[in-house]
Formats: C-alpha cells, structure tokens, sequence
C-alpha cells in the first residue's frame, strides 16, 4: 500500500543506565518492605533482568520526592542526550538539523521539560519546536510516534524527533504495601529511547509511517495512572486492564485496518507495549494472534521489564536491526492511562 507522502523513519536508538540487576537481586532488595507477596509476583512477571536508574543499594537511602527527581533529572538529561546523539548518528544527521523535537516522560517532574534543557546541550538550533507531551504514561510511544506522524505529513521538509525517557524504580514508595504497588515493583525497569523520523520531502529511509488511531475508552480513568502527592508518584493499577484490552482491542484493531483494506492476517510485524504477561496475553487473544506473534514484545519484557512509554520503541529498535522483507506491513500498539490506546500503520 505505497504512499508517496508518508513520513519515515531514519534512525532508532535505546539507552540504558549501567546499573543491571537479575530479578532475584531486585526481590532481595525490596524484601524488607514487600515480603513474600512480592516474591510470587516477581516470579510471574515474565521479567529477568532490568536495568535501573542506581544501584541498588541507594534506593533504600532516598530521602523523599525531591531527592528522588533530582536524581531523575540528572540521570534523564545524560540518557537523553545519549539516546538522541545516537539516533542521529545512525541517521547520519546533526543536532542543527532538527525542526521540531517531542518528548515524553510520565516517571520526573521538570520545567523547562527535557527537550527543553536539552538543547543548548546538544547543540540544537534555538529555533526548534518544543512538544512536551506529559501523563500518557505507557502509551506515550506509540502516540508520540504519531503525533510525529501528524507533524511531518504538515510539514514534509522537515526532521523530528521523539524522545521518550522513564525512570520508573525512582517513583517507587517503600510505605505503600497495595497490591498495585507490588505488581508493579515487579514489573518496571528504566531507559531512554529517540527516534528520527523525516517527512516525504526529504529521501525515505526506513519503514514508513502510514496512519495512525487514537481511542479512549469511557469510564476507564481510575483503570491506570498515578496518585502524585506529597511522597511523589503512587501507582494506580487495576486488575482490570487485561479485561478492558479484550474488550476493545480486537474491534478497534480490526476496524483500524480494514479503513485501510487490510486484516490481522497481513500484519507482519506485531510492535505491541510489553506491558505484563497477562496484557500481552490478553492483545494476543483479542487479535487471535499465532503463539510466536508477540515474540519481540515478550523478549523486551523479559530483558529490560516494562519501560512504559519506552517499551515500543525498544521493541521498534530491535525490528530496524533486523527489518522484515519489502512490502512487509506492521502494526504498533501501546496501552496507557486514560485508559487509552494508540495504532500506529507502519510499512518496509
């Protein structure tokens, strides 16, 4: 399905900090305010190591949210800057050659925003556009990579780029003893992502970006999100995220795709949020996916735990390393807090 306008892809790039434990080390570390419960939610999270934001060690000797966001911004401007230096390396670009740069983070607190810091820093023109984009959580990836989309189809001359960072582990609450809270320590991991992306003006390379669709579901906002108060960010997570996917993702899906005289059976390349064992399981039976669809998903779960917004773009970065053929179509879905969904039509 050629388009001649269509946005593309130059360059993904996935940064993460150093410090990488096992899973086992993590539960180790969190055993004197998670207990036994913990273990078993660790155990089944379909997490083997992650990469996290500091040692171990300190995170027991965070005094509170300020401390903690400060050690966010420090670390989220070093990863940023790596990520984006790499991207456009790989694209073969330079910082003054940006237009317009988004950025995402749901994990930190900062004004100016990251982007925004960044640019003296990197060298970036003092004319680039800024699009801070806060609170869509795990989504924001997959809408990032959208909005982009809706940008460069505006302006097809132009370079853009997404930065996504997330640092989950410095949001975690060592007094709060929910259910959320568990699940969730067992689950997210930190890293940094940045995507180059060209309109149709300039040469294609890499997969294209053909269309996108944005839905949010009614009645949902209690579904996932954050409770920001006085001791930083608490996680609102609820059981019934897995039953609101089935729900709803197998229409929109299908729906989304036939506006495009496609099917579930032409869709190649699945670049779906590794979101936790049962929110995968949950896209693959809603799409009646084959058992091996979700694979890159599941293998980004298992190496680096759910990065939120970060986690479809490190999935899209192991794709660009190993593209499928020509003509091959693929699909990027992500899942965040309103409780929304983003679909992203990319094509080789």
């Amino acid at each position: 399905m050629p388009d001649i306008a269509a946005p593309s892809v130059a360059a993904v790039a996935v940064e993460f900090p150093p410090h990488k434990h096992s899973q086992d080390e993590v539960i180790a570390a969190l055993a004197d305010f998670a207990g036994p419960e913990f273990r078993r939610f660790a155990a089944t999270s379909g997490v083997a190591t992650r990469q996290l934001a500091l040692p171990l060690s300190q995170y027991r000797q965070l005094s509170g949210f300020t401390e903690a966001n400060d050690a966010y911004l420090d670390i989220a401007l070093e990863l940023g800057e790596r990520a984006v230096s790499s991207a456009l390396a790989s694209a073969g670009m330079k910082p003054s050659d940006v237009d317009v740069v988004f950025s995402t983070t749901v994990t930190g607190l900062t004004v100016p925003s990251l982007e925004g810091r960044l640019i003296t820093r990197m060298g970036l023109r003092p004319d680039v556009k800024r699009v801070p984009l806060f609170g869509l959580g795990c989504v924001a990836g997959a809408a990032g990579m959208a909005r982009v989309h809706d940008y460069l189809r505006a302006f097809p001359d132009q370079v853009a780029v997404l930065l996504a960072i997330e640092l989950c582990s410095l949001t975690i609450q060592r007094e709060d003893v929910s259910l959320a809270n568990l699940v969730a320590s067992s689950l997210f991991g930190d890293g940094a992502a940045a995507v180059i992306a060209t309109g149709a003006g300039r040469a294609p390379d890499g997969p294209k970006l053909l269309a996108t669709r944005s839905r949010t579901y009614p009645d949902t906002e209690d579904v996932l999100g954050w409770d920001i108060g006085s001791s930083g960010f608490r996680i609102v997570l609820s059981v019934e995220i897995a039953t609101v996917v089935e729900k709803y993702m197998g229409e929109d899906v299908r729906l989304f795709l036939a506006d495009h005289g496609l099917t579930t059976d032409d869709i190649s390349t699945w670049i779906v949020h590794a979101a936790g064992p049962k929110v995968i399981d949950a896209v693959e039976n809603a799409l009646d996916l084959p058992e091996d669809a979700l694979k890159s998903t599941r293998t980004s779960l298992r190496d680096n735990g759910n990065l939120s917004s970060v986690s479809v773009l490190d999935i899209l970065h192991g794709v660009m390393a190993d593209p499928p053929p020509p003509g091959s179509i693929g699909l990027m879905i992500a899942m965040g807090p309103g409780f929304s969904s983003e679909l992203v039509l990319l094509s080789w």
